[in-house]
């Protein structure tokens, strides 16, 4: 697996999968990019360049716990791009990884070719998902035979009274199967430390970066899933607004992991934008 020194000397790790032009992937969690695998046969159009994170996967656990945070490590992106010989990226982020890639965009927009958000989590630009907005959405799956056990943890969870995490992690699925329950996607990341570090005080600047996404010229993509409780279409269309002319399509009866639930068509969609 090729390496390359981040900013701080910390030796970080990437997968390549596929030919053609490179596509710079940063996965979500914080966890390495192995759940992506070949994004649904995307690796078929481009040659994905997939980082495994600092402290995550082949990478390194870095000598200083704060530059787990989401604001540094955009500088672990911009070493990979000078590493990779490329004057710009086509860059593409899931999830929280897409925190990584909008804070990127914001801050060396001259480096940026296209840019795709999978299923984004919201946190770099301040979009706030309403319970209400997760219930309503939660409830197009009530013919689910898990739906009961699932919406009532949703239910605690909502009201801040704990409840299971485990329980709702169907929803963020299209289709809750053998597949889906045995895939790495549907468990944790498994450095802890990372995780609590990325949202740390500083990792955000919700402000600064909606100023610089509304000056942002290259064609973006906002993918979301028709049934995704942690990145639903209502937010993700708030979140394309902020963008000049981003393309904002929801993928009907995927989840939070569209290029699983349905490969061919997260495939049709995603080649298209960056052909």
């Amino acid at each position: 697996m090729p390496t390359f020194s981040a900013p701080d000397g910390t030796l970080l790790a990437y997968r390549t999968r596929g030919s053609g032009d490179p596509l710079v992937c940063v996965p979500g969690g914080p966890t390495d990019a192995g759940y992506l695998g070949d994004l649904g046969g995307l690796s078929a159009h481009r040659e994905l360049v997939l980082l495994d994170p600092r402290g995550t996967g082949r990478s390194a656990t870095p000598a200083d716990p704060a530059s787990y945070r989401c604001d540094r490590q955009t500088g672990d992106v911009e070493a990979l791009r000078r590493h990779l010989g490329l004057d710009r990226i086509d860059l593409l982020g899931h999830s929280g990884g897409a925190n990584v890639a909008v804070r990127y965009a914001a801050r060396h927009p001259e480096n940026i070719g296209k840019l795709a958000l999978i299923t984004p989590g919201c946190a770099a630009v301040g979009i706030t998902v309403t319970g209400t907005t997760r219930r309503e959405l939660a409830r197009l799956r009530a013919g689910e035979p898990w739906f009961p056990a699932a919406f009532a943890a949703l239910e605690e969870i909502i009201e801040g009274r704990g409840g299971d995490w485990d329980a709702i992690t169907p929803f963020l699925w299209g289709r809750w199967d053998e597949a889906a329950r045995n895939h790495p996607a549907s468990r944790p990341p498994g450095n802890k430390e990372a995780v609590a570090a990325f949202s740390a005080e500083g990792a955000f600047d919700p402000e600064g970066t909606r100023a610089a996404l509304a000056a942002h010229r290259g064609p973006v993509l906002l993918l979301a899933g028709e049934y995704d409780l942690n990145s639903p279409p209502r937010a993700m269309a708030e979140y394309a607004a902020l963008f000049p002319a981003a393309a904002l399509v929801v993928q009907a009866a995927a989840g939070h992991y569209p290029w699983l639930d349905d490969p061919g068509r997260f495939t049709e969609i995603a080649a298209a934008f960056l052909r």
